[in-house]
């Protein structure tokens, strides 16, 4: 079965930020396919909810510990490798446009201090990614990637403004076919057809 985690930080003040799209992304999804109702797990520090993808039956993990700590979520999860192929985490990603996404496998963290944080609590980068793009980008669709000392309001200060969240729901539909795709067809499938 896959497991399909959303990363983000919890709390009211988080909701809306660019570093909550993977977040943001799995409770709209999970809201649109009328999913279980999210359910605390003690041992994961993050909350469960279960539902069809397809005709396969998935799981939904948001972690309730700060983005750099979430790798305490994944870690119960994996005890073998076919555990960890079966892996898909949700994340933000500051090199893709707001509104894009991409599919990877098996690739460094590139900075992202939560995939970093699932990297060394499993000691292995063998699982899916689905990048979700935040950034701006210019008319000829390159990224406007934010200085590095306004990162932080950027990605964690700030909501996004009503357009951006607009782009992001967009992005947000594509997922959705995206991962229905991977969990019945395969991940060489889902990335021919959405990277």
């Amino acid at each position: 079965m896959y497991t399909i985690i959303g990363l983000g930080n919890p709390g009211d003040e988080y909701k809306k930020t660019r570093h909550n799209a993977g977040r943001i992304a799995l409770e709209s999804i999970a809201k649109k396919r009328d999913f279980s109702e999210w359910k605390k797990d003690l041992k994961l520090k993050a909350l469960v909810a279960t539902g069809m993808l397809g005709k396969k039956k998935v799981s939904f993990i948001l972690p309730e510990t700060f983005m750099n700590n979430s790798g305490i979520s994944v870690k119960p999860l994996v005890k073998s490798k076919k555990d960890l192929t079966n892996i898909v985490i949700l994340n933000d990603d500051l090199d893709i446009p707001l509104g894009k996404i991409k599919i990877s496998f098996d690739k460094s963290a590139g900075g992202h201090n939560g995939v970093a944080s699932i990297v060394k609590a499993v000691k292995s980068q063998e699982f899916t990614r689905v990048r979700i793009g935040v950034s701006p980008s210019t008319a000829k669709g390159a990224v406007r990637r934010p200085d590095s000392e306004k990162l932080g309001a950027f990605l964690v200060e700030k909501d996004l403004r009503e357009n951006e969240y607009a782009e992001l729901k967009k992005a947000i539909k594509k997922i959705d076919e995206a991962l229905v795709v991977l969990v019945n067809d395969g991940r060489g499938k889902a990335m021919s057809e959405f990277n």
